[in-house]
């Protein structure tokens, strides 16, 4: 989920310093503290707060109020297509995140949101592989449908891929081979699994790096599988318990899943 409202987004050398500030409060869960940095003047960096707030909806399950507000701010300040198109998209990533935790269904919100930033943000656009994933994960989490899942996983890995978002990339490497374990191919699900993990461990992604390390554990066999999934804890007790929904993976591993498909 990469954003320019500055220069570069802070993953890598000579990107902005502010940027650089917000990334590395993020990749280690301190969404609030990440966003607190970020004046939502403009039509940029108020969609960038929001998004911030958003995710930590997903990974924590708190501060939905919070997020609904930034939201607002950011609908409002959205005056071009690809800019209603980006509110519409993280709209909808509220809303499942919601339907999701079973704090309330939303899920045809959900769907209305992402079909409207669909409408707006145009095919090859920066932001079109990110909504490209995020309709993936409708399908596969609540329509249960794991071949629309796959195919607009895979719209959004050539999407990442031609706009050089690694952090997407690895998002995208990681639930198609969730995809793959479920139908046993797990060659192809340890190598999605293994690129998602090099990734997020080469540009400091902490709080996806448990996630990570959870299901190439379920793709591998002992002792490797219990060393991954005990880096898996450590990490986990580091950042005090987020993302939330590890806790299920990690205290009973599922024989044939990878962790919670959310991260």
């Amino acid at each position: 989920m990469a954003h320019t409202a500055m220069s570069g987004n802070g993953t890598t050398a000579g990107d902005d310093p502010l940027q650089t500030a917000v990334w590395r409060l993020r990749s280690r869960a301190c969404w609030a503290d990440a966003a607190a940095l970020l004046q939502p003047v403009t039509a940029a960096a108020a969609l960038q707060r929001a998004a911030l707030l958003v995710e930590r909806c997903l990974y924590t399950e708190q501060g939905w109020e919070e997020a609904e507000d930034a939201l607002r701010t950011a609908e409002a300040l959205a005056h071009s297509d690809e800019e209603r198109g980006a509110a519409a998209c993280e709209r909808g990533q509220l809303a499942y995140a919601a339907t999701l935790h079973t704090v309330r269904d939303r899920a045809d919100e959900a769907r209305a949101a992402l079909g409207r930033a669909a409408a707006l943000i145009p095919p090859g656009a920066s932001g079109r592989a990110l909504l490209d994933f995020r309709r993936g994960l409708l399908a596969e989490n609540l329509t249960r449908s794991p071949q629309a899942a796959r195919a607009a996983y895979r719209r959004a890995h050539a999407g990442a891929t031609a706009h050089a978002d690694p952090l997407l990339l690895s998002f995208t490497w990681r639930h198609l081979a969730g995809l793959a374990l479920r139908d046993g191919e797990l060659a192809e699900a340890r190598l999605g699994f293994a690129e998602s993990l090099r990734i997020r461990e080469e540009l400091g992604y902490l709080v996806g790096t448990a996630p990570a390390l959870a299901s190439l554990a379920d793709a591998e066999a002992e002792p490797e599988a219990s060393r991954l999934r005990e880096e898996a804890r450590r990490l986990y007790r580091l950042l005090g318990g987020v993302p939330t929904w590890l806790s299920r993976h990690l205290a009973t591993p599922p024989p044939a899943a990878g962790a919670a498909a959310t991260a």
